[in-house]
């Protein structure tokens, strides 16, 4: 059985997700405020969190970066009535591995969770190292290091997987769509521009050190990742 830790401050949205996930046949833990969220994911494992943003005590941004500080790998779905592109991108920045907006229906929440359930499945059950090497960028995926040209880049965990996403399918033309399904699972807001966004903090990070573009923008198609021309 599946423990997922709710934290939601509003009893209404709470009893829905709370009633429904039982009858779906997982273990549900329910956390009121922002603080008791994070001692409770702390001191116990969980399979998903799932966190609201506007929180009595902390915040739903603030408890995410205190269970990522705490090594903390489970995957984290934040739900919340800020929709914009800002607040998904702070979402994202902090830590979390998906977005929802509110209101939502409650298959569409299940449908992430088994996104997110499935990703981390096939994450624990890979223990062979695995290094990624493009021109001159090189992933391990085991110790999560990136290098360009021999110098480590350091990126958040949504730019760490847009990447990888990249360097797994190499030359080849990816629209946005596609990586939203891949990098942010199914369903996501299509209204936004985040991953024009990402690939262009990703691009920063990348050529900081004057190396060569090698993600590279096909107009009204997506992204590429190539060598430069």
């Amino acid at each position: 059985m599946k423990k997922i830790l709710l934290v939601e401050d509003d009893n209404h949205v709470c009893s829905f997700i709370n009633k429904g996930l039982i009858e779906e046949g997982y273990e549900v833990t329910v956390a009121m405020d922002g603080q008791q969220g994070l001692e409770l994911a702390i001191a116990s494992t969980y399979d998903l969190i799932i966190l609201d943003v506007m929180l009595p005590t902390m915040n739903g941004i603030d408890v995410c970066k205190g269970i990522r500080a705490s090594k903390m790998e489970v995957p984290i779905l934040f739900l919340t009535a800020l929709g914009s592109t800002e607040n998904v991108v702070m979402g994202l920045d902090s830590g979390g591995d998906d977005y929802l907006a509110k209101p939502f229906k409650f298959m569409e929440l299940l449908a992430r969770m088994r996104t997110l359930l499935r990703r981390r499945q096939k994450v624990s059950e890979s223990a062979q190292e695995t290094v990624y090497q493009f021109s001159d960028l090189t992933i391990n995926d085991d110790t999560k290091v990136v290098q360009r040209n021999g110098v480590d880049v350091s990126l958040t965990s949504t730019e760490y997987k847009l990447l990888l996403m990249f360097v797994q399918n190499p030359r080849r033309v990816l629209s946005r769509i596609s990586i939203m399904e891949q990098v942010w699972g199914v369903d996501f807001d299509l209204g936004t521009n985040v991953v024009d966004v990402y690939v262009n903090y990703l691009r920063k990070k990348i050529e900081k050190h004057n190396s060569d573009r090698i993600i590279h923008t096909v107009i009204g198609m997506g992204y590429v990742l190539k060598e430069a021309e």
